[in-house]
């Protein structure tokens, strides 16, 4: 499954108790085959369906536990080809456990059984299960398709199954529609028969798919409605993309032929064939996530498969190629080889995202995504598990309903950074050729992580388990402190796990980290470095130039003393830095300011100083720091607020002038990246050129004229206008949001309607977003703009108290959105009292849908208190002696 754009906040992680065992189904049965047929109801929202499950009976037994959600069982019998054995005595139901126990009146003997249920589910519109999913047609009519989305437990709401990873079987689809309809699943296409239907007494046609190979339940899937298709046979088997008629089919284009080379590129490398005979990818207007993997039959959001070139800047091309890639990526990883169960999820998701890096590199040299990648995926890592409320990477999952708060950037990113810090100490040959190994041995098997060390270890001859063991079971990651010894030219480092809190209690602090050095020093990068106790002694031939963690490919902050910082800050200027080094040299001086290690009036003059940077992630990461210590201070004084976003001004305003907001066909992926940042930057820090472009952009593209702005900087057109405007411009973004049929413009609209402060606007938004025009996929898009002032993020957590049991209604089936809702309606307050405030509220609510977010949030207000605690005047006083004043516009 793919994370949610710009998902980085959108905290996850589950809390159990590691010494509690599963919860797991009974073994006396063990499914072997699954026949399913399905005929959806659009008209009462309801489906009927028959399964019949091929067993292997491991001991006799008088009952048969499975899942079931939402599910009716009219009836169940054991059979023996077409005569019944034996029927349901009972039939009994448990709510907390979500599993029905199937009463038989005869004992089942050891050996083979089959078992028949017919039932009746819920096409529900919650975006989980087999659920329903609406559109707008051309001629403005509602059309509506039934679709399916399983991960992480959500198969037993679409038939009775035994819905856990390790229980892998062969599935047969069978769904009956309407003629016109079109049927897709995993597989292809067996047999298409018109039959009579008892739901409509009309004639329907019933299509059944070949059946599937071994595969767990969170990845059967199945779509029925109507669907345009493109195609490419540039690979091996034929490949679609899928939409619905509210898409322009042709905007496919691009993700398909993408598809087409990652497949071969991914065989090559994995030296393994994708095993299906087909590879579907469909846009689904309603999707919780950002894409999910389904083996032969990939769902995405729109927005992240359907790409409109002349409507959508670079950063948007990057997202579908990433989304893509890594979704392609676990067709081998999580797929063909599945984890035993949820703890092994970062095994998925973490190669997946690796791999899309991986090959997005491969194909796109020219946008240097390892460049990003530390600003990106390191970052997110880093920043979650900087929190006291994080979780180990092999999380212990006692029960299947925890799963949903472990897709988060813990599993993702921490996973991926993992595997990448493996792959430098092994090289990356090295450990591609252990990922052979793997893939070879588990294939349509369930693995653990160590069975991956084993390979990689098979494959390299170094002990990887016992290294890699302590960062995927343990939570958190070191801060390195740095201090010199000159007289003997030697440098003392010593590891402390880090906390944003800057509070870590010694018993927090017990885990001693491989860390993985990576010396650079004029000599180049001495890899073999590794500090396994709790400090060391290491001898330079020299003082003058040296850093660690070179290129930031192992997960730590290093901290520096400020004489070697400025040096570091020097040698950056002179070229000794990578790309790299430098976005990840200023991204831990700001996270050690937050917790404490540094002071950030000390961080603030680093940044000053990177006046001549030339590379668009460290300036990137530049605005970054800067935007979070603006985001700590927003409830602080006015004067300070102002001086902040002056400095912005200060740092960016030439060099945005110089780079210009005209885009051509000339300018490279990441330079258009580049001027749409500072454009954006500048125009949010009050530089009136900017600000006065934006308001003419925005004055002739109200006007009908599209062209008037470019897609790379149509949000920060739309946020500048509504900063420095008023109602007229809110609501004629509105009206582009409503007359839109571009999923990435109206999503811009969405994004930036929260800027304007004016309360009446702000009410607004808040109404507007529990309408029904926005859908429930949505929901975080118009709220996490008023996130970017002191009056909207009070205004969200007193909506989110009035309007919790709304929200919890809402939102309660899908518990992910429900938790990022929590997340954006808490996490941006800083002082003490409205931490009570948040604690208060909570008190009394049942929080077990999302006790990791409210936690992580909470975790997020005391380090923004204690950090203005110590620095609240530091920053004041290096604001007035710079100069910074506000804007007089």
């Amino acid at each position: 499954m793919c994370r949610l754009a710009g998902d980085s906040e959108h905290f996850g992680g589950a809390k159990p108790d590691p010494n509690a065992g599963r919860e797991l189904l009974p073994t006396n049965v063990i499914p072997r085959h699954y026949d399913v047929t399905l005929e959806p109801d659009f008209k009462k929202f309801t489906f009927e369906g028959t399964v019949v499950i091929d067993f292997d009976v491991q001991e006799e037994t008088q009952s048969i536990s499975l899942h079931t959600l939402e599910i009716d069982i009219h009836s169940a019998h054991i059979k023996s080809g077409d005569a019944v054995v034996t029927s349901s005595s009972a039939i009994t139901y448990d709510e907390s456990t979500q599993v029905s126990k199937i009463g038989l009146k005869d004992t089942v003997p050891q050996g083979k059984a089959q078992l028949e249920i017919k039932f009746t589910g819920q096409l529900n519109d919650s975006m989980a299960g087999f659920y329903r999913s609406t559109y707008k047609k051309p001629d403005g009519s509602e059309g509506i398709l039934a679709t399916t989305q399983m991960e992480a437990n959500d198969c037993r709401r679409a038939f009775p199954c035994f819905d856990e990873p390790l229980h892998k079987a062969n599935f047969t689809i069978t769904l009956i529609a309407d003629r016109h309809l079109t049927c897709l699943s995993n597989m292809d296409v067996a047999s298409e028969t018109d039959v009579s239907s008892a739901m409509s007494g009309t004639t329907k046609k019933a299509v059944k798919f070949k059946p599937s190979p071994l595969m767990s339940t969170y990845l059967v899937a199945f779509i029925i409605g109507e669907l345009n298709y493109i195609e490419t046979k540039n690979f091996r088997v034929p490949i679609r993309v899928y939409a619905p008629p509210s898409s322009n089919i042709e905007h496919g284009r691009f993700s398909l032929e993408l598809a087409a080379r990652t497949l071969e590129y991914y065989e090559k490398i994995f030296d393994a064939d994708f095993p299906l005979p087909k590879m579907d990818m469909v846009a689904i207007p309603d999707f919780a996530a950002g894409a999910m993997e389904n083996w032969g039959l990939i769902t995405y959001r729109v927005v992240d498969l359907m790409l409109d070139e002349k409507a959508s800047g670079a950063a948007m091309k990057e997202r579908v190629a990433e989304v893509v890639q890594h979704e392609l990526a676990h067709q081998w990883f999580g797929n063909l080889v599945t984890m035993d169960w949820w703890e092994g999820l970062w095994l998925n998701e973490g190669f997946a995202t690796l791999m899309s890096w991986l090959s997005c590199n491969h194909f796109y040299p020219e946008w240097k995504v390892w460049e990003n990648y530390v600003a990106d995926n390191l970052q997110s890592a880093l920043g979650l598990d900087s929190l006291r409320s994080s979780h180990p990477i092999e999380v212990p999952v006692k029960r299947a309903s925890e799963v949903d708060q472990i897709f988060d950037a813990i599993s993702y990113s921490k996973g991926s950074c993992v595997l990448r810090m493996i792959s430098t100490y092994l090289g990356e040959d090295v450990f591609l050729e252990g990922v052979r190994r793997y893939i070879k041995k588990h294939a349509y098997g369930n693995t653990q992580t160590d069975d991956l060390w084993a390979a990689l270890e098979d494959a390299s001859g170094k002990p990887v388990r016992e290294i890699m063991s302590i960062w995927t079971k343990n939570v958190g990651f070191p801060v390195v402190q740095v201090t010199e010894d000159v007289p003997n030219s030697s440098i003392h480092v010593k590891q402390n796990r880090f906390l944003r809190t800057g509070d870590t209690k010694s018993e927090e602090d017990k885990v001693l980290y491989p860390v993985f050095l990576g010396l650079r020093t004029d000599k180049g990068i001495d890899e073999s470095l590794t500090l396994t106790k709790r400090d060391g002694v290491y001898k330079l031939p020299n003082l003058d130039f040296f850093k660690l963690n070179a290129n930031h490919t192992s997960i730590y902050r290093t901290s520096y003393t400020p004489e070697r910082l400025a040096k570091l800050g020097q040698a950056a200027k002179e070229g000794k830095l990578t790309v790299e080094d430098r976005a990840g040299m200023i991204a831990d001086a700001g996270a050690l300011a937050v917790s404490g290690y540094q002071k950030t009036s000390g961080v603030l003059n680093l940044l000053k100083g990177f006046d001549t940077e030339e590379s668009f992630v460290v300036w990137s990461e530049i605005i970054a720091r800067v935007a979070t210590v603006q985001s700590a201070w927003i409830f602080e004084d006015q004067a300070v607020k102002d001086g902040l976003e002056a400095f912005v001004k200060d740092l960016v305003s030439e060099r945005a002038h110089k780079l210009g907001w005209e885009f051509s066909d000339k300018d490279g992926h990441v330079e258009q990246q580049f001027k749409a940042m500072l454009f954006g930057a500048a125009g949010m820090a009050g530089d009136k050129e900017i600000i006065a472009a934006a308001k003419d952009m925005f004055a002739k593209y109200k006007a009908g004229d599209k062209s008037a702005i470019h897609p790379n900087i149509r949000g920060s057109v739309f946020g500048i206008a509504l900063k420095y405007g008023g109602k007229e411009e809110y609501d004629a973004i509105m009206d582009i949001f409503r007359a839109s049929t571009n999923t990435d413009e109206r999503n811009t609209a969405l994004r930036c309607i929260g800027r304007a402060k004016d309360p009446e606007l702000i009410k607004q938004t808040l109404d507007f977003t529990l309408s029904n025009e926005v859908k429930s996929q949505d929901i975080y898009l118009p709220t996490s703009g008023l996130r970017s002032h002191a009056e909207g993020v009070e205004a969200l957590f007193t909506w989110l108290t009035e309007k919790w049991p709304e929200i919890y209604k809402r939102l309660s089936g899908n518990p992910p959105i429900l938790g990022s809702m929590v997340t954006i309606c808490t996490s941006s307050f800083a002082k003490p009292e409205q931490l009570e405030e948040v604690e208060k509220f909570f008190k009394d609510i049942d929080t077990k849908l999302f006790d990791q977010p409210l936690a992580q949030s909470k975790d997020a207000i005391r380090s923004k208190i204690s950090w203005l605690q110590r620095d609240r005047d530091n920053v004041a006083n290096w604001v007035k002696e710079n100069g910074y004043k506000g804007p007089n516009l």
